[in-house]
């Protein structure tokens, strides 16, 4: 399918969006007018991704950001990592860790084929000093099984079909996966999405810990005290996580997040009990408009 507005060419002031089907779904690439060169990234009008050409360290997701931190904290400031990146979207989170930790090497696994060639077309990252991130197009699980033992310092997952976490990634066995693949101090972070009474949240903490037992939990107060439904960012380590670190640097964005973890984190599992694969089942559905744009 042809997209229904192509990006204009150079000589043009304004870009205007395009709009693509992909193998789920309708993607938009909708341009920011407040910023020259960035876009976001819509999934069936659903926001996936966004990324600033011009500033890939800008991450305007509070998520995001959520997960920026995670990098920032994993080694040295400027210190290269080797990153497994599971969801891709956009790539917003590999052109933050190439703008802030170049000569990373990166590898981002993405189910939806057409979607990575639109990204490369309107939204290319090769060429950059620095950068050296490899897409691949397959289901993430499966990527995850076929890399070697003790090969990256972070896996950073970020996978959503849709507005939900699909079921084959939130169990006892996946994180086994992900725990495999990990450097000793190696850390692996996950975003997830959850509202009250935040069932899933817990069973994902719970199994996440299970596996990786040095585990702290991110979200805005509000998502915690279960008033709205929210992003959940679960960071677990074999080592124990900067806590304190990531607190200090939670307390500075614009919606300010808390980490949970310890005695903390215990009560907040209380007794839910770890995922296995046969039990697994996705991420709840959002309510109406929580993520969809007006």
């Amino acid at each position: 399918m042809a997209d229904e507005q192509q990006q204009p060419e150079e000589h043009n002031e304004e870009p205007l969006p395009v709009h693509r089907a992909v193998a789920l779904g309708t993607a938009g690439l909708l341009p920011d007018v407040d910023r020259p060169r960035a876009w976001l990234l819509t999934l069936d009008g659903t926001p996936q991704s966004y990324v600033d050409l011009d500033d890939p360290a800008h991450l305007e997701f509070e998520y995001a950001r959520r997960l920026g931190h995670v990098v920032d904290t994993a080694a040295e400031p400027g210190c290269p990592l080797a990153v497994l990146h599971l969801g891709g979207g956009a790539l917003a989170l590999p052109r933050y860790t190439a703008a802030t930790r170049p000569g990373s090497l990166q590898q981002v696994v993405e189910i939806d084929g057409p979607l990575v060639e639109l990204v490369a077309e309107q939204l290319p990252w090769e060429g950059g000093p620095g950068v050296r991130i490899e897409v691949e197009v397959g289901d993430a699980r499966e990527a995850l099984a076929a890399a070697p033992d003790a090969s990256v310092d972070l896996v950073l997952a970020d996978v959503f079909g849709g507005s939900r976490v699909p079921a084959h990634l939130t169990s006892t066995e996946f994180v086994r996966e992900a725990a495999r693949v990990l450097r000793p101090g190696g850390r692996y972070a996950v975003n997830l999405a959850d509202g009250p009474p935040l069932d899933f949240a817990r069973a994902q903490a719970a199994t996440v810990r299970a596996v990786l037992p040095e585990t702290c939990l991110i979200a805005e107060p509000s998502v915690l005290r279960g008033r709205r439904f929210g992003n959940v960012v679960l960071v677990g380590s074999r080592q124990p996580v900067p806590t304190a670190e990531l607190t200090r640097r939670l307390a500075a964005d614009p919606f300010p997040a808390r980490v949970v973890h310890g005695a903390e984190l215990d009560r907040f599992i209380g007794s839910t009990a770890p995922v296995p694969d046969s039990a697994a089942r996705p991420s709840p559905p959002p309510p109406d408009g929580a993520f969809t744009l007006s």
